[in-house]
């Protein structure tokens, strides 16, 4: 019994790892022909620029368990500066180098000790951390998106998600996500995600009676 899950736990990381693996290229596409100043553009995360979130995200696809302890030892446990060391090890003397060196990872399975399904959750968010800004549109294959809803509404690692949604009811208007008991929030499954990641700008494409709760937890209301 415990060979059978371990060989589901295993084919479960790998059909994860095509996913994010997919996601990745797709971001890459989408960032071929970005102007000088769209590279310049601020992203949905926290005072980062578009390029400075893509080299992020080169950064958590280079870095493996070793490295991340090695780099947090440095940074003296402050997780913050580790970000900023590592993103700026990634961010090469151009956007185009930048791009470069992302594409070099999309097919990377190197990760920091995070579960599987926590990368994909950070390749998602944090793409369209970079295409609300810029105007892009990205239709994800729902049951990838659900995953990641799956993810976040149980976990408060890496980021406040389960934290930020507790006591709210998630409806998904496009697929069979649902979480929680108590006053309504429906909208895509996308928009749940990133406000459940905290990122305001999608709660706008939300509606019902909890949505006001969610913007306060979310840091643009009254608490």
């Amino acid at each position: 019994m415990t060979g059978s899950r371990t060989a589901a736990r295993g084919r479960r990381g790998k059909e994860i790892w095509q996913l994010i693996h997919f996601e990745r290229a797709v971001l890459a596409t989408d960032l071929a022909y970005l102007s000088e100043e769209q590279w310049s553009t601020s992203s949905l995360c926290s005072e980062l620029t578009v390029r400075e979130v893509l080299a992020h995200l080169t950064a958590g696809a280079s870095l493996d368990s070793v490295r991340w302890l090695a780099g947090v030892l440095r940074c003296r446990f402050d997780f913050d500066q580790q970000v900023a060391m590592r993103l700026a090890e990634q961010l090469g003397a151009s956007p185009a180098e930048t791009l470069e060196r992302f594409r070099h990872v999309v097919a990377s399975t190197t990760k920091p000790p995070l579960p599987v399904i926590a990368m994909l959750g950070e390749t998602i968010v944090h793409g369209e951390d970079i295409r609300r800004p810029l105007g892009i549109h990205r239709d994800y294959p729902i049951g990838t998106v659900t995953q990641v809803a799956d993810h976040y509404r149980d976990s408060d690692l890496v980021v406040l998600a389960k934290g930020r949604v507790r006591g709210l009811r998630l409806v998904a208007r496009d697929g069979p996500f649902t979480s929680g008991a108590g006053p309504l929030v429906s909208g895509t499954t996308v928009a749940l995600v990133m406000a459940m990641t905290g990122r305001a700008s999608y709660l706008d494409d939300l509606e019902g009676d909890g949505v006001d709760l969610l913007r306060r937890r979310c840091g643009t209301g009254t608490a």
